[in-house]
């Protein structure tokens, strides 16, 4: 347990630039998608207001509603587009329909208003409205303060442009390069095997280290773990969403499926290595735990545990004759360690936390194996795993 530190200010290691690299990719494939989200939406916009001037009747005199509308529909992907496109309009029609209603009842008076925004608020609550629901009191609002005297016509122009305005928005982003977020979402799986295969390397050069180890970020990263994998289940969420409706995903085909398999499975790592965490910090820092690690089991112990992190690490760097070699060395390191634990007399009176971190081990080593195999057998009737 007495491995000399790090010296100060050495320089970062090939891992750390390499996850550093990967952190820059990952916010630089974030970056874009907004990017170009919004001159596709300067483009719609643009577009609904140079025809929203040819439109029939009354909506000629309403341009400005158009590139509204073509706002309002532009979406990150081409179902969310279509859909919020539909919501708008339909929470738009029920607006309208809440304010002939007052017209009906009279001239508008606060009793009267209060009543329809009232409604509106009601109906804003009904299932599947979604981004339409806060445009009922909205458009109902519209009508009385700008419809005036004629809410025939204001409210056939409102309704009409808004309708253009989102058609073209849908049309934009259905045309113009639909955005596809396979490699966002593959990056970001790929940077959380890099911060489990970093936080089981730094628990394991701590078992080396003199206790209690100087070093102790690792042992407050456990939030940050379960954090980055809430991330990465939202950023492959958004990858198999932009598939839908979107011409580009023949031509760029991806097994979204084994996304969502891999990252069950990281998951699962992540909860056995907040667990390994856990059980460590109690042990070196919590003054009322009675369990230990044996002098005698930590450089064994640090072994193994690095190791997992070497197979983490090789899912996205090696072969996968080499990533299976890996685990299978872990395998037997953790299968020696818990051979000799079981053979060999306890040295010591205080009960050994080290068989719980081989439980962990053995669990996420399961998950590592089968995900291995699973990423080598191509999905049936899948074209192969091409990113974009």
């Amino acid at each position: 347990m007495t491995n000399p530190h790090e010296p100060a200010g050495s320089a970062p290691s090939p891992l750390h630039r390499l996850f550093r690299a990967v952190a820059s990719t990952v916010s630089a494939t974030l970056l874009w998608p907004r990017l170009q989200l919004a001159l596709k939406a300067a483009l719609a916009a643009g577009i609904a207001f140079a025809i929203a001037p040819f439109m029939p009747g009354s909506a000629a005199d309403y341009p400005y509603y158009a590139p509204l509308g073509a706002l309002v529909a532009m979406y990150e992907n081409v179902a969310g587009s279509m859909r919020q496109g539909v919501q708008t309009l339909v929470g738009l029609a029920l607006g309208i329909g809440l304010a002939f209603m007052l017209f009906i009842l009279g001239d508008p008076s606060p009793l009267t208003v209060a009543v329809i925004m009232g409604l509106g608020v009601v109906l804003a609550g009904l299932p599947r409205l979604g981004s339409g629901r806060d445009w009922i009191p909205t458009a109902a609002l519209l009508v009385l303060l700008v419809g005036g005297h004629n809410p025939d016509k204001f409210s056939f122009g409102y309704l009409f442009q808004m309708g253009v305005g989102v058609t073209v928005g849908i049309l934009v982003n259905l045309l113009v390069f639909p955005p596809l977020h396979f490699r966002a979402a593959a990056l970001s799986i790929a940077e959380l095997r890099q911060a489990l295969a970093q936080q089981l390397w730094d628990m394991g050069k701590a078992l080396k280290e003199s206790w209690p180890p100087e070093h102790q970020d690792w042992s407050r990263r456990s939030d940050t773990l379960a954090n980055h994998a809430r991330s990465v289940r939202l950023a492959v969420q958004k990858a198999d969403a932009s598939r839908r409706a979107n011409p580009r995903r023949r031509l760029h085909p991806r097994d979204v499926d084994r996304d969502y398999q891999n990252l069950r499975d990281l998951e699962q790592v992540t909860f056995h290595i907040q667990d390994v965490t856990q059980v460590l910090s109690d042990v070196i820092w919590a003054p009322d735990t009675p369990f230990v690690v044996p002098d005698e089991y930590t450089e064994q112990l640090a072994g193994a545990i690095s190791s997992l992190g070497d197979v983490l690490r090789s899912t996205e760097e090696d072969h996968p004759k080499q990533q299976a070699e890996l685990a299978e060395t872990a395998d037997a390191k953790v299968k020696e360690l818990t051979g000799r634990i079981a053979s060999e007399p306890h040295s010591v009176d205080a009960p050994s936390a080290v068989e719980s971190v081989l439980m962990s081990l053995h669990r996420m080593l399961r998950v590592v194996k089968a995900s291995q195999a699973g990423n080598e057998a191509p999905a049936p009737g899948a074209p192969g795993a091409e990113t974009h």
